[in-house]
This record gives C-alpha cells, sequence and structure tokens, in this order.
C-alpha cells in the first residue's frame, strides 16, 4: 500500500497523519482531505482512504483527536450497543470545537501547500458523521481553497447553536455534496432544509440527498449500520464530483 504516515505541526500540538496515494498512477496529484468519523483513526479508515487514492488523488487522513494522545482501535457495534461506551464516546466528539477543527483545517492546508506530491492549490474535503462536519466547517473557514465538500451521513449540519456550520457557508467557493441517511436525528429534516436555504441563498453550487433506506453509518464498512449499495452511491457521488473539480482544473 503507498502510504506514508506524517506528522502535521498544529497550533496545539502535533497531529498524526497519513498520506495514501495511488498504486498504479504517478503523481503529483490533486490532494483531498479526509476527516475520519467519531470512531477515530483505524483500519477501516485507511482502507477507505486508500480506495479514495486509487481513484488518482493524494488522500491526507489526519488524527483529529491528537490531542488526547494515543488511543486503541475503537469497535462501533460495540460502542453502540454499550450506554456507558457511547458516554465516552461523545465526549470525544464533543471535545472537538469549531475553533480546533478550523485551526486544524489551516494546518492541514499549509501542509498539502508544502508538499512536492500535490497538485495545485485548491483541495477537496470528504468527511463521515463527526467528519462530515468538519469538511464543511474547514471550507467556510477557508475561502478559495476547497474546490470540492463532500459529507456523508454528517452531524449537527444546521443546528441553531453559534458555531453551526450553516451560518458560515457563504464563504465556500467550491461543489458542495451532503448525502444524508433516514431517521437521523443528526441531520433530521429541518437541518437539511436549514442547510439547503443557507448553500442556496449563499449562491453555493450544491446538491443535498437523503438516500432511501440508508441510515447513519451507511458509508463505512465497520458501522452496524453500513449499508453495501449506498456505500457504493456514495463512492460514485464522491469520484463524479473530484472528477468535476479538482481533478479537472488543471
Amino acid at each position: 500500500m503507498p502510504r506514508l504516515d506524517v506528522t502535521i505541526k498544529t497550533r496545539d500540538g502535533v497531529c498524526p497523519a497519513s498520506l495514501f496515494t495511488p498504486s498504479d498512477k504517478a503523481g503529483p496529484w490533486p490532494a483531498v482531505i479526509f476527516f475520519m468519523d467519531g470512531f477515530g483513526i483505524r483500519p477501516v479508515m485507511r482502507e477507505m482512504a486508500q480506495r479514495l487514492a486509487d481513484g488518482g488523488y493524494l488522500v491526507l487522513l489526519p488524527d483529529l483527536y491528537y490531542r488526547i494522545g494515543s488511543y486503541p482501535p475503537m469497535d462501533p457495534p460495540r460502542i453502540v450497543a454499550d450506554p456507558k461506551l457511547r458516554e465516552e464516546f461523545m465526549k470525544l466528539v464533543t471535545s472537538l470545537n469549531r475553533d480546533h477543527k478550523v485551526s486544524d483545517a489551516g494546518a492541514f492546508i499549509e501542509f498539502l501547500l508544502s508538499r512536492s506530491e500535490v497538485r495545485g492549490d485548491r483541495f477537496a474535503a470528504t468527511g463521515y458523521c463527526m467528519g462530515g462536519n468538519v469538511s464543511l466547517t474547514a471550507a467556510g473557514a477557508y475561502p478559495g481553497r476547497f474546490a470540492a465538500v463532500a459529507s456523508f451521513h454528517g452531524s449537527n449540519l444546521a443546528t441553531d447553536q453559534p458555531d453551526s456550520p450553516h451560518r458560515f457557508v457563504k464563504n465556500i467557493s467550491g461543489q458542495v455534496y451532503v448525502a444524508g441517511a433516514i431517521e437521523d436525528k443528526s441531520f433530521p429534516d429541518e437541518q437539511k432544509d436549514r442547510l439547503e436555504q443557507a448553500l442556496s441563498e449563499a449562491g453555493v453550487e450544491h446538491l443535498i440527498e437523503t438516500y432511501p433506506g440508508a441510515r447513519h453509518g451507511f458509508a463505512v464498512p465497520d458501522h452496524p449500520m453500513f449499508d453495501p449499495a449506498s456505500a457504493e452511491r456514495h463512492w460514485n457521488a464522491l469520484f463524479k464530483m473530484l472528477g468535476e473539480t479538482i481533478a479537472s482544473e488543471f
């Protein structure tokens, strides 16, 4: 696997990350920041990042939990099934506030700009669950840096909180694709409508969809709600958007 483990200096410390590149294509490559879901870095995140890279991209997978130090790989089905583990899990997720997300995204951008393997200075971002929130937050904080922004079963994208991602979408200059799940308490219909309105009013090119029958976690293979058909639909949508944006800019 063409993977390189790196560290990225941030405002708050040092973030471990991995770079994934195509198995059979010569660089440099357009870059994608892959924002992990709430269950952290584990084998399935690396497998997904490599699949994305094999489409012709350099993929940066940072560990957003670096502030807490090292942690053992998490087991999503076990955590989902155990109320006490879920409570501890949510403490991790909520430990990342908007300030952390924005500051980290700036460090990741600077890191990519410094790499000779990266083509161009506009990137894409994709994220899952918690990472979908981070993806939109990063794009809204750095105008002009993101040509494509994706969120899959992203959480809390348009809440009534002052740090909600939908409040900052006016700064997004690229395409936005959001795929939601049915009966998702972290992204109900009222949030979908609110995000749709915010993106439309800001003039951001976007598409928001709810995948029929898919539940929160549908795109991630080790999640108990993983849905193979919806996962393939997500890959097709993501590669389509990347092909129309960062892959064709140069």
